[in-house]
């Protein structure tokens, strides 16, 4: 399926595996809808774009946690962007790796009010327009973390938990439409994840790809435009990508350096 002029919705497209979306659609000939909590960010990106592949591109500052200011975003669409052809619910983080009774409430809010409640915010108010035009794809970037609890990872493993599981109730609910719904949910990429994590702690979080070679943000974003183009027909519903050293969410072979074997 050719996405050139398709109307392509990304959340969370200042960093990481959004942006990385992002740059992958606008090289197919995608127009691209952008949101994120940093405006600058978004802002140099559809300079980027519009100069590399003379897309057209519209950005705007929202926190997927706010209803209220999606709610007023959407409403004060142009028209010609409401018409939402392929939505990638991609925005997300994780905030702490504590025993869930060490964990910090604030940390908990943050994750379950974007993980979850911003892609139903989101989905809820885009959904309605595929069904009545008879045509759409949503894409949730996921994780392994769906699949499977690591330790101390309680509240974030549960928050993909809910995105996996309200994957697959939109499925049901659409399955007598001709929209897709389909969910990308990668392991160990390297973006700005486990910064986030941590709260900024730059050591620690570079200390979870050391002496492996994790994924990027890049190879996922391949992973989401082929299931983006695929014929309008076929639905890849799951796909679960790892990089070749990661087995599951909490085995990972790790190369020790030469000369510390």
């Amino acid at each position: 399926m050719d996405v050139k002029g398709m109307v392509v919705f990304i959340t969370g497209a200042s960093s990481g595996i959004g942006q990385a979306c992002a740059r992958k659609f606008a090289k197919g000939g995608a127009q691209l809808l952008l949101i994120a909590r940093r405006i600058e960010r978004l802002k140099k990106l559809s300079n980027e774009l519009e100069t590399v592949y003379g897309c057209k591109v519209y950005v705007q500052q929202v926190d997927v946690r706010d209803s209220i200011g999606i709610a007023q975003f959407f409403a004060q669409l142009p028209e010609e962007w409401k018409a939402i052809d392929i939505l990638i619910n991609n925005a997300g983080l994780s905030r702490g790796l504590d025993k869930i009774y060490e964990g910090q409430l604030s940390d908990w809010e943050e994750m379950i009010d974007t993980n979850v409640k911003g892609l139903l915010c989101i989905s809820r108010l885009v959904i309605p327009g595929m069904v009545q035009r008879r045509k759409g794809t949503i894409i949730n970037i996921g994780s392994i973390a769906g699949h499977e609890v690591y330790p101390r990872g309680n509240v974030y493993c549960a928050t993909k938990h809910a995105v996996n599981a309200i994957t697959k109730g939109m499925r049901l609910d659409l399955v007598d439409t001709p929209i897709r719904v389909c969910t990308v949910d990668p392991g160990l990429v390297e973006t700005e994840f486990s910064y986030v994590r941590f709260h900024g702690d730059v050591h620690r979080a570079k200390k979870v790809y050391e002496n492996i070679v994790p994924l990027t943000a890049d190879d996922v974003a391949d992973v989401v435009y082929f299931v983006a183009t695929r014929p309008p027909h076929v639905q890849i519903a799951e796909v679960i990508v790892f990089p070749t050293c990661q087995a599951s969410s909490w085995l990972v072979h790790r190369d020790l350096p030469k000369g510390t074997e």
